[in-house]
Formats: C-alpha cells, structure tokens, sequence
C-alpha cells in the first residue's frame, strides 16, 4: 500500500526535476547568447572596420528589441502556450548566430542582433510560466533560483567558452558554433518533452475566476528597480573586458578571468538566495539590504 501511494508522488518528483532541468539548461544558454557579441567586440571591430560605438549601438538594438518584446511575448505565451514559444526561441537565437557567422558584414550584425533580441524575449515569460504551474510551492524560491543559477552561469562561463572557440575556430567559428548550441538544446527539450504551461493548460474552474489587475504599484515598482539593475549589469557584462583592456592595459584573457570571477560571484549569490526566499517572508527587507550592501561596494571601488 506504501509503495502504491508512494508511486505517484515519485513519479510528480521526477517529473519536477526533468521539468526544472530542461528549463534550466535553455535559461543556460539565453545568458550565454547575451555575451556572444560583447566577447568577440575585438574579433568585428577589426572584420567590420568599425569602431565601438557601431558595437555598442547593435547591443543597443538588441536591448531595445528585446525590452519591447517581452510583454507581447507574455501574450503569446499565455495563449499558444510556453514550451512552444521557448523552443521557438532558442532556434531562432541558435540562427541568428549562425546566420551573422556565415555572412559577416555590419548590417548582418544588426539583423543578428534585432533576432537575438526577439529570441532573448520568450526566455523570462515562457520559463517562469513553466515553472510557476509545474513546481511545488514550498520549494518554489529555491526552483527560481536554480533556474536564474543557470542563467548567470551561462554568462560565467561565455568568456571562457568563446575564447576556447576563438582559439580552435577563428572568430567565424566561435559564432556558428555559439549558434549551434542553441538549437542543440531545443532539440533536447523536444527530446526531454517538458510540460507546456499557457493557454492549453488552463486548471479546471479558471473560466469562473476572478480576473486579477496585471499592472499594479508593486508591479511597476518591481520593473523599475529590474531596469536599473539589468542596465548595471548589462554595462559591466557588455563592456566590462573592453574597458579593462582600453583603460587599464589588461590582456584579453586576463579581462576575461575577471568577468568570469563577476558573473561565477552572482551566480553562487543568486543561488544562496533561492534557499533563503523559502525560509523568510520578508522579501523586500531581504532584497533591499542586499542592494544596500552592493551600491556600498561599488562607491567604495
């Protein structure tokens, strides 16, 4: 009788841990996909003939299009579904890559950048949609926070993955290969066939339910304070090895070892945290002494 009862609760654990793994791996590789470009910055600059500032303005374009997206992606998500619209995702970002890869020129830089930003816009909606349904509530700071882990180590370990292809492969290389990744892994998740969440996994009586506001104060306040933190980061992500090297005479590799020290320091953060959300409720309190602690560095540096 144990073993009867015990069966289907195995079989909800497993199907979690497959769950949260696949969506884990894709979040994986969209941190990883952000830093292709920024870490091949010296690689264009002398293919193309162009300065920084035409670089920095094809990660503008990218930050642009993907900041515009991702609310109509929400949509998209919530009425054909996440897992469809995540695999979709990782594809086109995986051609992007390999599209600029095979036809280098300034102008395939921006297309490659306008693609990544619309594959970089399913990542957040379609994950946490998957998550949020499929994941057990007493554990679900910790599921989160496995899942942001991956994607902070998936920008840890960019510097070094694409310096490794550069080595191997040549800048060209490094982007078809850095492209190929991403559609290896929608093809894992096909193959690892996780649950979908969205519109055709409506629960039983959410036709009756109330509809609840979706913009609120603490919602707006939330998107402000994610605002300023991602354009943080993005700027030490995005030029942090191009500064050390222009201003400070650091070797390419030696920036690099640094960014990944940065990146492979949130990532472990971010995962102590997930562990600390299920063991208090006050969230905000948490989150505000953190962010406290960290502009006190950065004032001091």
């Amino acid at each position: 009788m144990v073993d009867v009862l015990a069966a289907p609760q195995q079989g909800k654990a497993d199907s979690a841990l497959r769950t949260l793994t696949g969506i884990s791996i894709a979040h994986w590789v969209s941190h990883f996909h952000l830093l292709v470009l920024p870490m091949l910055f010296p690689f264009l600059k002398a293919q193309l003939g162009v300065g920084y500032i035409e670089l920095g303005f094809a990660l503008t374009v990218f930050a642009v299009v993907s900041g515009l997206t991702q609310a109509p992606t929400g949509y998209l998500v919530d009425h054909f579904g996440a897992r469809r619209i995540l695999l979709i995702g990782l594809t086109l970002g995986g051609f992007a890559l390999i599209l600029l890869g095979l036809h280098l020129s300034y102008a395939s830089l921006i297309a490659c950048a306008v693609l990544l930003g619309l594959a970089n816009s399913v990542y957040h909606p379609a994950d946490y949609a998957i998550l949020a349904e499929h994941m057990d509530e007493a554990r679900m700071g910790r599921a989160f926070s496995i899942h942001t882990f991956a994607g902070f180590l998936g920008g840890a370990v960019a510097p070094a993955i694409v310096a490794a292809l550069v080595t191997l492969s040549g800048g060209t290389g490094a982007l078809i290969a850095s492209g190929a990744i991403g559609i290896a892994v929608a093809s894992l998740l096909l193959v690892m066939n996780i649950p979908d969440a969205g519109a055709s996994r409506k629960k039983p009586g959410a036709e009756n339910a109330q509809r609840q506001a979706v913009i609120t104060p603490a919602l707006i306040v939330l998107t402000a304070l994610f605002m300023l933190l991602s354009l943080s980061v993005a700027g030490i992500n995005n030029f942090g090895v191009v500064a050390l090297m222009s201003g400070y005479g650091t070797s390419y590799s030696a920036a690099n070892v640094m960014l990944t020290a940065f990146l492979g320091a949130s990532a472990a953060g971010v995962l102590a945290g997930g562990f600390l959300a299920d063991h208090t409720e006050r969230h905000g309190y948490v989150a505000a002494a953190c962010f406290a602690a960290n502009a006190a560095i950065v004032l001091l540096i």
